[in-house]
């Protein structure tokens, strides 16, 4: 699989990153394949002098194992503005994972605070406690999670803190399947490909002036989706129907979302 351009214009281009696919190349292969590589081979004029952290005008991250919807900003100006957007709130970002787990509600909202495990740099955990042990500063998050149906789950998030989605829902008893640095398991779902091992899918965003095209899971969910239709990936869609809920108040941007 390999990205695609979803839409464009003189400002934004809406990019598909497939899963598997880091967004910047990983320290340990830094000649390797990611989405700025494939982003600058194939749009030149996004090779410009963008902030530390935001190459190739990547206005936000994805985790490698993630699919769904990646913003990036035309020229420095806009990618200022995006950012703005995600530190104050603006954005409403929409989610949908995969989770064998079972519990007795439909909907709930997590607002716990957030921070870096004390030892290990690839995982998060949640404020239980004034003692609960952590490396820096908290960081406010708050997901709203809504049952779909069967394994499948919406996340709605206004933050943007490392591993959100995949530490608030293990906090809540939803870790995903096959993540097993949030308790998921070490066996990913059914028909996901040899080097993913949860399903996690950013299906789009929208406020601040903003609404991205939307795009559906990759095929290997329509088996878990409620009224999937068939077809070819990546599928779009007119435009985010999100359930009835209205985002939390503002708090800063952190890091990679989900």
């Amino acid at each position: 699989m390999h990205p695609t351009v979803l839409s464009e214009d003189d400002r934004w281009c809406w990019l598909a990153k497939p899963p598997g696919l880091p967004v910047f190349p990983p320290h340990h292969n830094p000649e390797g394949p990611s989405l700025y590589r494939w982003l600058v081979n194939t749009r030149p004029e996004q090779d410009q002098p963008f902030p530390l952290g935001f190459a190739g005008g990547l206005a936000h991250r994805l985790d490698t194992a993630t699919s769904g919807v990646v913003l990036a900003a035309r020229s420095p100006a806009s990618l200022a503005e995006v950012r703005q957007a995600f530190a104050s709130g603006q954005l409403k970002k929409t989610y949908r994972f995969l989770t064998h787990k079972e519990v007795p509600w439909q909907q709930h909202q997590v607002n716990t605070e957030l921070a870096h495990h004390p030892r290990r740099k690839d995982r998060m955990v949640p404020r239980r406690g004034r003692s609960t042990a952590h490396r820096g500063r908290w960081y406010e998050a708050e997901t709203h999670l809504q049952h779909l149906g069967g394994p499948l789950w919406e996340a709605t998030i206004t933050t943007g803190v490392m591993h959100q989605i995949r530490a608030h829902a293990a906090s809540v008893g939803l870790a995903l399947t096959g993540d097993r640095i949030y308790g998921g398991g070490t066996s990913p779902p059914h028909g996901a490909p040899e080097d993913v091992s949860f399903g996690l899918h950013h299906l789009g965003l929208e406020g601040a002036g903003l609404r991205s095209p939307t795009l559906a899971p990759p095929d290997w969910w329509r088996a878990r989706e409620p009224g999937s239709p068939t077809g070819d990936s990546p599928r779009t869609e007119p435009g985010i129907a999100p359930r009835p809920w209205q985002p939390p108040g503002a708090s800063p941007e952190n890091e990679p979302e989900d």
